[in-house]
């Protein structure tokens, strides 16, 4: 769904159990370039690209992925990607020795890797193993920094909020003023609450970064889990940050 001129917001639905479990990935895209945020759930690719068609962006003028952070929920996808074509890979100097497979996700046990991989097709499976191997690791192009500006989609700003993992970044679409939160806020119906602390190994440092938050003007949010909040979104971030 286009919610402004530059950015889009994709829905990738999963089962999970007896229920489902729904992500919103991000697409902020220009003349110049078009640019994914996380990538999903290990083999979301072609979700994505059909999503992403759907709106009426070009899939062939992808050229640069932006990871929010390592957890398997955001980063899954990447070998796909990785292994289709040439492109940019951006993430938080923090999470790049996790995202490049030189250290264990801190989230994920051995055997919740396996449990992962084995809900995969063959062919995915291969890939996967393959750009995650020693010898094929996937390499972060640059690392992006805290208060940097990326000239995608008329502007957009990084901000590091630690915490849910020690590389964890938020975005700031800046011609929307769209705050693309990451992990590090949840929505729950129209409301705005702090990150998962069951998913959350530093709360105390998590909470904090939210005060990042209180210093922009926000007109809509977009969470990782809950989607598109697109009203009191500033009220809301200056409560949640006060208490």
């Amino acid at each position: 769904m286009r919610i402004s001129e530059g950015i889009a917001i994709l829905d990738l639905v999963y089962p999970a159990g007896d229920t489902t479990m729904t992500i919103h990935p991000v697409v902020i895209y220009d003349r110049e370039h078009t640019v994914l945020i996380d990538t999903g759930m290990p083999g979301s690719r072609d979700m994505i690209l059909k999503q992403m068609t759907s709106e009426g962006i070009d899939v062939n003028a992808l050229d640069t992925i932006i990871l929010t952070h390592q957890d398997i929920d955001h980063i899954g996808s990447l070998p796909q990607f990785i292994c289709a074509g040439n492109l940019e890979i951006l993430a938080h100097e923090e999470d790049a020795p996790y995202i490049e497979g030189i250290k264990p996700l801190i989230k994920v046990s051995s055997e919740r890797r396996e449990t992962l991989l084995s809900s995969l097709t063959v062919e995915d499976r291969i890939q996967f193993e393959q750009v995650f191997s020693p010898s094929t690791r996937p390499k972060i192009s640059r690392m992006i920094k805290d208060s940097e500006h990326l000239p995608y989609g008329g502007g957009l700003l990084v901000i590091h909020t630690p915490g849910h993992t020690p590389g964890h970044l938020s975005l700031y679409h800046e011609p929307s003023q769209t705050l693309i939160a990451g992990d590090a806020m949840i929505l729950q119906g129209v409301e705005l609450h702090g990150p998962n602390p069951k998913m959350t190994p530093d709360l105390k440092l998590a909470t904090e970064s939210l005060s990042k938050f209180a210093e922009l003007p926000v007109r809509k949010v977009i969470c990782y889990h809950g989607g598109l909040l697109d009203s009191n979104a500033e009220q809301q971030i200056k409560k949640l940050t006060s208490r």
